[in-house]
């Protein structure tokens, strides 16, 4: 029987190796036990391990161990993660032991005040945890410097080509130390991960610990026929049978759906994909993990590098792009020995490419038709799926309501933009509850002149509405338009640069001048003998040369 390996033989701190007493981690793992002497030693490290297998201590311990203090802006250990979630395990599990070594460790990623990161960075920081976005926008303004990096870190290498990372890696990589130590660790060394190998690593010592894929023997895989217009509530139904389940989907988007169709079909889910803050996907992985929530709609940013115990069911309710996604998507369950359920929902169109992925990945399942539901599971309540939604009232209660188009015929046309804003030279001021000129003209005391019944007074530029007995006026007067109606007849005059439009009696002002000539070719009223209204209907027929021969008469 073999004596349990301890940390200290390895090689590790003594400082380091108490607190980790204090945490009741005494044994290392097996990688762990590959690693930590030539690491600590300072040689370049190629880890080959799944996820979980304990790489975070394997490169952790010998980074807090051989770094130096940082300056200002400038770390000396720099550790890659592709997902925030990934950067944030590993900075909670190693600011502990950093402290007990005085050495500070700073997670910087998206999602979170880039502002507060950058506060952090001039305080000073001896390790740097990033994602290769933030930490590429953080150089670009001047807040980090990687040129003092002594070891450098590249967590889930695999992930990081997947999701199209390497080049912004080997940016990074290309601003650090010459000397560094690099320390590549990888679940798969396809490759994409080659080429980081081939060019940042020298002579790296290589470490290969289980098996580099989950095994998907162990499971128990489904292949279900179906109309996409029946996923929701066969997706509903397998939640339900199975228990705590995560639903993986393609995008962003499809996943703000998913997850609200599957809460209206009665489930409780929460959602995680790189569209939420990272306080959201937080929350969202704490109530499932702690049972709040039965389902996790998911995008691939959770397929690896997330730890979620007692997931009884994957379901791919969009199938993976890859095989290589079906088996670290599959993987989230039967994990620890556990049995675990794996079901995928393929459209009529995507049977066949199924059939190819299931024989390169060397699974036997038969499509299955679509089954009968079973489960007709009562919405979740309107609070829950609500929570931490804005209102989503519809446009109509929004929007003002709006006068019907009799309703503003008879307000006139005194409620125009042009009565409601001040005019230059007018006496109101156009501010809310200021007395207007035009409400002062519905008072019965109104002071008018005799002859044109015009208010007293100089006016110009300004709207007036009045009704005084039975009677609507609207006048513009210097530049203002009066619409007058008395006794059933329009006038349209124009005197003085002002244009009036008017009804007056037979008995009404009489015109002059030009306007006067012209009202002469109009066709008189039968009953006043005054001219007609000047409009197409009433406009004098005349031919060209009539019209001629009347101007040159006039003329003469």
């Amino acid at each position: 029987m073999s004596t349990p390996h301890t940390f200290t033989e390895f090689g590790v701190p003594e400082p380091l190796v108490t607190a980790l007493d204090k945490q009741r981690i005494t044994e290392p793992f097996e990688i762990q036990q590959l690693v930590l002497s030539d690491a600590l030693a300072g040689g370049d490290i190629l880890g080959r391990a799944p996820t979980g297998s304990g790489k975070t201590l394997a490169f952790g311990l010998p980074m807090l161990a051989r770094v130096g203090r940082g300056s200002t802006r400038r770390p000396r250990g720099l550790i890659l993660s592709p997902t925030r979630e990934l950067a944030e395990q590993i900075t909670v599990e190693l600011a502990p032991l950093a402290a007990t070594v005085d050495r500070r460790v700073l997670a910087v990623y998206g999602g979170n005040g880039i502002q507060r990161q950058i506060t952090a960075l001039r305080r000073g920081i001896d390790v740097l945890v990033a994602c290769p976005g933030r930490l590429l926008d953080l150089i670009d303004q001047g807040a980090v410097d990687l040129g003092d990096v002594e070891v450098a870190v590249v967590d889930e290498a695999d992930r990081m080509a997947d999701m199209g990372f390497l080049p912004d890696v080997r940016r990074l990589l290309d601003q650090t130390n010459v000397e560094r130590q690099t320390m590549l660790f990888s679940a798969t060394l396809d490759n994409d991960v080659k080429v980081l190998i081939d060019r940042y690593q020298r002579n790296p010592i290589e470490y290969v610990v289980a098996e580099p894929e989950p095994d998907l023997s162990t499971l128990h895989h489904r292949f279900v026929k179906v109309d996409k217009r029946d996923r929701v509530w066969l997706a509903a139904d397998l939640i339900t049978d199975l228990g705590s389940s995560i639903v993986f989907v393609r995008t962003r988007h499809g996943a703000d759906r998913v997850a609200r169709q599957l809460r209206q079909a009665g489930v409780k889910t929460s959602r995680i994909h790189g569209g939420r803050s990272q306080g959201q996907r937080d929350q969202a992985l704490r109530s499932f993990a702690e049972g709040q929530t039965q389902a996790l709609v998911a995008t691939d940013v959770a397929a690896r590098g997330i730890h979620v115990d007692g997931v009884a069911g994957v379901i791919h309710y969009d199938p993976p792009a890859e095989h290589k996604d079906y088996v670290h998507r599959s993987g989230r369950t039967g994990r620890a020995g556990a049995g675990g359920v794996v079901v995928s929902l393929l459209a009529p169109d995507q049977v066949s490419e199924s059939v190819k992925m299931q024989r390169a990945l060397g699974i036997d399942g038969e499509i299955e038709p679509t089954p009968e539901r079973v489960h007709n599971l009562e919405p979740v309540a309107a609070s829950e799926r609500q929570k931490g939604k804005p209102s989503s009232r519809s446009k109509s209660t929004r929007s003002r309501p709006t006068r019907s188009r009799s309703a503003r015929s008879r307000s006139g046309r005194s409620g125009s933009k042009d009565s409601r804003s001040a005019r230059p030279g007018s006496n109101h001021s156009g501010s809310k509850g200021a007395p207007s000129e035009s409400g002062s003209s519905r008072a019965e005391g109104s002071p008018r002149t005799k002859q044109s019944g015009k208010p007293a007074g100089k006016q110009q530029a300004k709207t007036r509405s009045a009704r005084q007995d039975g009677e609507t006026r609207s006048a513009r007067q210097n530049g203002e338009t009066r619409s007058s109606r008395q006794n059933g007849e329009t006038r349209s005059v124009r005197q003085n640069g002002e244009t009036r439009s008017a009804r007056q009696s037979p008995a009404g002002k009489p015109t002059s001048g030009a306007k006067a000539k012209a009202d002469t070719q109009r066709p008189k009223s039968k009953r006043s003998g005054k001219p007609r209204p000047k409009n197409r209907k009433n406009r004098p027929k005349q031919s060209t040369k009539g019209r001629r021969r009347a101007g040159q008469s006039t003329r003469s």
